[in-house]
């Protein structure tokens, strides 16, 4: 079992998982839509109006799962699926919808959908359901694409060319081991082949690293990768966890994020500052009396302390560098 925060590539160093989405598409973690699931019955009991276009994406027990589906999971989970490529996002939100049909359809088996239970469970997400629908209306849907392109402008505009490489690497434990495998690739045999055989890093396929900039590397290795032609081989490299053999494959600018790319993380980032306000405001509207004397009490202490309240709490800032 790893440590927190280790990584499964010895080369790479424990980078967020903002960080790892921007450096290969593979290093996604999908903690899956199965971390999403929430009260799987209620779903198949949310009244819609079906438009023309909304499509039979996928049929379970007989049963049609439509896009609408999708896009009530969307405005349930969406935002924590961010940063996933489109087809990636969709393909969840169809498993967590499918994974909710089948708990429902379990549930009424098991005769869980009657009794005080579950009407108390009906009335509570009748309320979040229309919470749901006035979010919608007075919070994503009042965020504009424009407002969202102004942000990602200056943030692109304000980026440097920053160079990328593709490199391979062998892991061996001794420098005699290094010196061996530096040899065979000198006299033309397969990295691939002499990785596959010889290295100790089995999270990287081939030897192959992917592109990656600098400051994601162990510092030693880092610096003999970037100091190497395209097609080169190094000499031994040491690190923490042994002896390297590299081979940069190419190298490039890296590419900036498209609009498109970051897009859905911007607006998520605005409409959460917009829900703040407007929570804010019906807040200051309303009449709110805490009658449970204990609660009253942990809310008078974390006044004092100074401490934020739900909607009050900082965002974490957004950056588009994060998505590509």
């Amino acid at each position: 079992m790893k440590a927190p925060g280790e990584t499964t590539e010895p080369t790479r160093r424990s980078l967020s998982g903002a960080d790892q989405a921007g450096t290969r598409r593979g290093s996604h973690s999908v903690k899956a839509w199965r971390s999403l699931l929430l009260v799987a019955a209620f779903v198949a009991c949310v009244p819609f109006t079906a438009s023309a276009d909304d499509v039979v994406v996928a049929q379970i027990n007989g049963v049609d799962i439509k896009q609408s589906d999708l896009d009530f999971a969307a405005s349930e989970v969406g935002a924590q699926l961010a940063n996933f490529p489109p087809e990636d996002r969709r393909r969840m939100l169809l498993q967590f919808v499918i994974e909710n049909e089948l708990m429902a359809e379990a549930a009424v088996k098991a005769g869980l959908d009657s009794g005080q239970s579950f009407e108390d469970r009906l009335k509570y997400h009748r309320r979040r359901t229309l919470r749901d629908a006035y979010f919608d209306k007075s919070v994503r849907n009042a965020v504009p694409d424009e407002e969202a392109k102004k942000i990602y402008e200056a943030k692109v505009a304000g980026m440097k060319p920053e160079e990328e490489i593709h490199a391979r690497h062998i892991l061996v434990a001794t420098e005699a081991e290094a010196k061996e495998v530096q040899e065979r690739l000198k006299k033309g045999e397969d990295f691939a082949t002499v990785a596959k055989e010889k290295s100790k890093d089995p999270s990287a396929e081939g030897g192959d690293l992917g592109f990656f900039s600098r400051g994601q590397m162990l510092k030693p290795f880092e610096d003999a990768a970037f100091a190497l032609k395209e097609g080169e081989i190094s000499n031994p490299v040491q690190t923490q966890f042994g002896w390297h053999i590299i081979k940069v494959e190419e190298k490039r600018t890296r590419p900036l994020p498209t609009f498109d790319q970051v897009k859905d993380t911007i607006i998520s980032q605005l409409a959460a500052q917009k829900a703040k306000q407007t929570i804010k405001e019906l807040h200051d509207a309303a009449k709110i009396e805490i009658v449970d004397p204990e609660i009253k009490k942990s809310m008078q202490d974390a006044a004092v302390r100074g401490e934020a309240q739900p909607e009050d709490a900082p965002e974490p800032a957004g950056n588009v560098e994060d998505n590509h």
